[in-house]
């Protein structure tokens, strides 16, 4: 009932920004300038702000190092990441595509950054339904980390929450609660029980345990995850947002309208001050607040907030 009425939001673990400083190399006063921008910017979740930096960035790497060069792999790897925030798939695709052939080429087949690449482009394919094609790139990611860092390296808890993610999504809850819970310990392990990685874990069982059923379970989780993104990344990152539209849609299925209606609200806020009026995830917010407000007698009010989510979908078809 619930779940067809509102939606939740799980987080792809992914190594988005990587060191493209290298002391050997040189680079210039204005790359490194538009790295440290976008790179600013992209912790603040401001991804709109953080476009243009990183298309600079990209733009001199290709001038200082040349278009074949790791570095400048590295840049258009991020501006990729910063696109396929904003829901631009397709320059998102376009861009991983060409990152992975760079770093192929220049660092062979089994490098770090190919697993990287890897990773980034099965998102993508993922997000676009293509199943088929994502399976396969998550599987030699792992693969590619685990014979690099070792089973117990934070890098290969990325991509184990990544793949959980996949399975989840075919509906292999059994799959997906594995994996999750193997990332969850190594994160754990090697972090502490209070970084950014460790909530993307716990929001994603508790996705999980929405999913099957187990609503106060999956608000512990939630409450959890929320705590710590607060702490390390402040009240205004996306993943703020992330946490309370999952943790509105569980008070929504426990039926605790007035604990899940000024999360849902301020999950909305956020999403539209850092993503813009026009993110996907807004939309995904907005549905929530339509579903709550509905609800709890508020019609016209819903009837409102459920229009602007259809014309934000709308203007991506």
């Amino acid at each position: 009932m619930q779940r067809q009425a509102i939606a939740l939001i799980l987080t792809i673990s992914l190594s988005c920004f990587v060191p493209a400083t290298d002391p050997a190399h040189a680079q210039s006063a204005a790359l490194q300038d538009a790295i440290d921008q976008s790179e600013i910017f992209y912790g603040q979740g401001r991804y709109l702000s953080a476009i243009p930096h990183a298309t600079r960035a990209m733009e001199l790497a290709e001038e200082e190092f040349g278009g074949g060069d790791p570095r400048t792999a590295t840049l258009i790897n991020n501006l990729a990441v910063i696109l396929r925030e904003q829901g631009n798939l397709t320059e998102a695709t376009s861009l991983q595509l060409r990152s992975l052939a760079i770093r192929e080429g220049a660092l062979g087949p089994e490098h770090p950054d190919v697993a990287e690449s890897l990773n980034n482009l099965a998102l993508l394919y993922q997000i676009g339904g293509n199943y088929a094609e994502a399976e396969p790139l998550y599987r030699r990611a792992l693969a590619i980390l685990e014979k690099t860092f070792g089973p117990d390296h934070p890098n290969v808890a990325k991509s184990l929450n990544n793949l959980g993610k996949f399975y989840l999504d075919q509906g292999d809850y059994d799959e997906a609660e594995s994996l999750y819970r193997r990332a969850l310990a190594i994160k754990e392990g090697v972090l502490g029980g209070e970084h950014p990685d460790v909530a993307t874990s716990l929001n994603n069982l508790a996705t999980l345990n929405f999913y099957t059923g187990s609503f106060a379970e999956a608000e512990s989780l939630q409450l959890r995850a929320l705590a710590i993104d607060e702490k390390t990344l402040g009240y205004e990152h996306p993943n703020v947002a992330r946490d309370l539209n999952n943790l509105a849609t569980c008070y929504f299925a426990l039926g605790k309208y007035d604990e899940a209606i000024p999360r849902a609200e301020r999950a909305l806020a956020i999403w539209d001050k850092a993503l813009g009026p026009y993110h996907s995830n807004v939309a995904t917010a907005l549905k929530t607040y339509a579903a709550l407000l509905a609800a709890t007698g508020q019609i016209a009010e819903a009837t409102k907030a459920e229009e602007r989510a259809k014309a934000i979908r709308a203007r991506q078809e």
